[in-house]
């Protein structure tokens, strides 16, 4: 590979069954991979990810945890840490604390977006077994700055959500079982690496700004709603207002402060929102019916005797009228019967 080169990227992203999908993939990869690979797994924010270990069992490759500032190598495998994104900036591999993006940290879309952004035609993506849809937003990103779009079959994936996300938005070059996409992703890194870089095309501005939220820069709230359209929604997360990004048949959101949703994770963090205030709802309501039940057992007949008649039947009001939306928030908080009505047992 010419020196001025940079070294090609295969980014692979994975989320719910991607451990044994990744170990498949892994394990298929050559030792003379002429490409370097950036791993995100969706993972929980606290404790080490053992990832790095599962992988290097089956691999010679070298498996390591990605370091802060270290240049990707051809035929090495980076595994993402827990509560930092993964993204390749600057020519190096980059640990941020940016803005959760599909409400997790590391993000897919975020690495995929960011080799794009960096790379151009010399990366690729691999969109492995998961639920929802990170991953896709990130690999058509991949194909507007000319690089190579991969997905699992989702016949094989052991959730199919991610892969068929990918596949019905974006114009993939291969979907394939597991073995397979090692087989062409290896082919497609022998071959780009033996070419000079050729020169870049445009950078999408936003995608840069995008990356650039996602390590940390903050201050793109003026130039996202000059790249974006302002929509009438809020940020679950910090109420911000959500600016609406169409790419393709891709609906997507971005908040001013940075926090990223698609169309399928806005809906569903709204549904949890919804049911976390209703909850406080209730509780607030049951704590003024314990209000009032105490004030009519201790102060009750002290009202009468004070001439407090009117106030003390305003209790009574209030305890009743209490209870009625406690029982109409409890009805609302209860799962909705399946379409056409409970069947009855015989």
């Amino acid at each position: 590979m010419p020196a001025s080169a940079p070294c090609p990227i295969i980014a692979v992203g994975g989320s719910a069954g991607g451990v044994e999908a990744l170990r498949t993939f892994a394990a298929h990869l050559p030792d003379d991979l002429a490409a370097a690979v950036p791993v995100v797994l969706h993972q929980p924010a606290t404790g080490r990810s053992q990832l790095d270990q599962v992988l290097q069992a089956v691999t010679s490759l070298p498996v390591s945890v990605a370091v802060h500032g270290e240049q990707p190598r051809p035929g090495h495998i980076y595994v993402s840490t827990p509560d930092r994104h993964l993204i390749v900036k600057d020519g190096v591999l980059q640990l941020t604390s940016g803005p959760r993006e599909c409400h997790v940290r590391p993000a897919i879309d975020v690495l995929f977006r960011s080799v794009a952004v960096a790379l151009g035609a010399r990366c690729a993506g691999v969109v492995l077994s998961g639920l929802l849809d990170d991953g896709t937003a990130g690999l058509w990103s991949i194909k507007d700055h000319g690089g190579m779009a991969f997905v699992q079959d989702p016949i094989e994936a052991l959730h199919p959500s991610m892969p068929s996300s990918a596949i019905q938005h974006v114009q993939v070059d291969g979907v394939l079982p597991v073995r397979a996409l090692a087989e062409q992703v290896t082919e497609w890194a022998a071959t780009i690496a033996g070419h000079p870089a050729a020169k870049r095309g445009t950078v999408q501005p936003l995608h840069r700004l995008e990356t650039d939220i996602a390590g940390g820069r903050g201050g793109g709230a003026q130039r996202l709603f000059e790249l974006a359209t302002p929509s009438r929604f809020t940020c679950p997360e910090c109420h911000g207002v959500l600016a609406e990004i169409r790419e393709g048949s891709i609906i997507r959101f971005r908040c001013h402060t940075g926090h990223a949703y698609s169309l399928a994770v806005l809906l569903e963090r709204l549904s949890v929102t919804v049911e976390e205030e209703l909850w406080g709802v209730m509780r607030a309501m049951e704590e003024k019916q314990m209000l009032l039940a105490w004030i009519q057992e201790h102060l009750a007949g002290g009202l009468h005797a004070r001439g407090y008649a009117a106030t003390s039947q305003a209790v009574d009001d209030l305890r009743a009228m209490a209870q009625a939306h406690a029982n109409h928030g409890q009805h609302a908080l209860e799962p909705a019967a399946p379409e056409g009505g409970v069947h009855q047992a015989a």
